[in-house]
Order: structure tokens, then C-alpha cells, then sequence
């Protein structure tokens, strides 16, 4: 189902920016070993498991718009964390949990559970649930975790640091217990519009383009709902289900909470596309900082263009363990 614009929007289209319809999109309103980092491009990246691991930043910015992200995933999927029907979990794993803030909510809406948050740097929180811990690991290599362990093994937006999903998928299946269930949540790598107000040269289109070119560079797969669900099919999980959400790029819907993720998802614009882009367009594609930022601006530039109605797609893919299965 298409989203429909909000009427207000479309009043003076020789306007481009948002002021014009009344909503003002300036940042100030919207607003030990493992600790080794690369400091570029003003940014501070993962080190400690290699450079190449993870392209984004882990810096304050970065956590800031981490944890901005998970609320606008949140409001998109309904105020819901997850898909998995879960009921008593005891165990629950999150692979590449960031700021952990997925982790800490899960703690908190399930305290008879223990949630354990896993990631390749150390930017968490210590200040947790009691039920809540964090490690520092690679998902890429062999787990240390028990077998048929956990009821629930979840992710969300790593397929940038995956280098092998036949391997991610094999341990989730280990780990999970016979009955339990894993969770996927990725984007689509692509910009969305339904009224033709997005050309093939917007900015956002070109930075997505350059992004799809780096990712394919250093073999990491663009996922998409059929990839993920086949992984998930072929490990051999049964119920597989998929969730999809919309996120508008700017406050242009009519719908009320539409537009307030669009809101959202303006202030996330400020930091998001320099934090997938930088790293990827220079270390991948050679290009200049200069060059690079230009491109990761012209995009930051087009969200706020009210007349572009664009929006990003985001799913969850979750499937369960059968029964019986060791």
C-alpha cells in the first residue's frame, strides 16, 4: 500500500525545503586492547578485529544515532522489538548489538530472561538490568556458546559486517534450543518512492548506487526478504515468517504516525549517510574524503527537499527451530 502525502506537503512546490510547510528540520529542534580504534575522516572506526570488519563509526555520534534508529524501527513495526513469538524465554542472544539497547529493552519486557548482547567493540552501557550482560566477540568466528541453549537468537542490521551468512545461520541454529526461534532485521539497500517525485539523479539515488558498489566490492550481500528466508529454509528452520515496515524520509505522510517517523528518520538523515557512506566510498571505492563527503551531503540534502517522497523499507525475518532437532 503506497503512503499517501500529507496535502500540506504539496503546497508551494517551488519551496523545497520543509520550513515552507511549517516544520523545521534544523539539528537544534529534531536534536585495554579492545579499545583500539582507527581515528578518519573526523570519524573514530572499529580496529581491534580488523578495519575491514565494520565500516561505520563507534563513536558518540554513531551510538547517538544507534539508539535514535532503534526507536524509529520500534514506532515503524508497531511498538513492537521483535517478531518471534515468544512467551517464558529464558536465554535470548543479540549478535551485533551496538549500543545494546535492543538488549536492555528485551531485559526489561522479559525479566525472567537472561539477554546476552555480543558485539566487536565495547560501547555499551554499564549500567544495565540485572538481567542483562554484554560481551565483546565476533560473530564470524566459531561460537563459544552451548548448543539448543537459547529461545531466542536475534540481529539487526549487520549484513554490512557479514563475510559469511551460511556460517551466522549455522550457529544460530546450533545455539538456538529445539523450539526456539531466530530473528533477521535488515534494510533494503534501495530508496523507495510511489508518486514519481524521485528521479533516477537524486543524490539519494546516486549515494545508494555507490553504497551497493562498495558492499559488492567486499563481497558482503545486499540481503533481501527471498535471500533471508532461503538461509533460514535451507538451515532448515520451519514457520518462517516475514515483517515488513516503511520508514519515510521526512515528516511528508498524511498518516499521524507516518509522519512522525518521518521526523525521526530527518534527524537519523543527519548522521546516517556519513556514517555507511565515508568509510565505504574511500577504503572501498578510492575516492576522495572530498569527493565522498560531497556525495554523503548531496544526500542529506535531498531528505530535506519536501518534495521528494521517498521512504526505506525495513523487515524481520524469523523462522523456529523444529523440534526434536540437535
Amino acid at each position: 500500500m503506497s503512503i499517501e502525502v500529507d496535502p500540506t506537503i504539496l503546497l508551494k512546490p517551488e519551496d523545497s525545503d520543509y520550513n515552507s510547510s511549517g516544520y523545521d528540520t534544523s539539528t537544534a529542534s529534531l536534536t585495554s586492547s579492545v579499545n583500539q580504534y582507527l581515528f578518519e575522516n573526523g570519524r573514530r572506526y572499529h580496529a581491534y578485529y580488523g578495519t575491514d570488519k565494520y565500516l561505520q563509526p563507534t563513536d558518540e555520534t554513531e551510538q547517538d544515532r544507534l539508539d535514535l534508529h532503534h526507536e524509529i524501527l520500534r514506532l515503524a513495526f508497531g511498538e513492537t522489538t521483535h517478531e518471534a513469538p515468544l512467551k517464558e524465554p529464558h536465554h535470548i542472544l543479540d549478535i551485533g548489538t551496538g549500543t545494546g539497547i535492543w538488549a536492555i529493552d528485551m531485559a526489561d519486557q522479559y525479566p525472567m530472561a537472561e539477554v546476552i548482547g555480543t558485539d566487536l567493540s565495547p560501547i555499551q552501557p554499564s549500567w544495565v538490568p540485572a538481567n542483562c550482560r554484554f560481551e565483546v566477540d565476533d560473530a564470524m568466528a566459531v561460537w563459544t556458546y552451548q548448543s539448543d541453549f537459547f529461545d531466542l537468537v536475534h540481529s539487526r542490521n549487520i549484513s554490512s559486517g557479514v563475510t559469511n551468512w551460511n556460517h551466522l545461520i549455522s550457529e544460530m541454529m546450533r545455539c538456538t534450543k529445539p523450539g526456539g526461534y531466530v530473528e533477521l532485521g535488515e534494510a533494503d539497500i534501495d530508496i523507495y518512492c510511489d508518486d514519481g517525485s524521485m528521479k533516477s539523479d537524486n543524490p539519494l539515488k546516486v549515494y545508494i548506487g555507490h553504497l551497493r558498489s562498495a558492499l559488492s566490492a567486499m563481497q558482503r550481500t545486499s540481503p533481501t526478504t527471498t535471500f533471508l528466508e532461503n538461509l533460514l529454509k535451507e538451515a532448515g528452520f520451519e514457520d518462517i515468517k516475514t515483517v515488513q515496515a516503511k520508514e519515510p524520509i521526512g515528516p511528508w505522510a498524511k498518516d499521524p504516525r507516518m509522519k512522525k517517523i518521518g521526523a525521526m528518520s530527518l534527524l537519523h538523515s543527519e548522521t546516517v549517510y556519513e556514517s555507511y557512506g565515508m568509510a565505504a566510498f574511500t577504503r572501498v571505492l578510492g575516492m576522495g574524503e572530498e569527493e565522498a563527503r560531497n556525495i554523503c551531503n548531496g544526500a542529506v540534502k535531498a531528505t530535506k527537499n519536501k518534495n521528494y517522497h521517498v521512504y526505506g523499507v525495513h523487515y524481520r525475518v524469523c523462522g523456529r527451530k523444529p523440534v526434536g532437532k540437535n
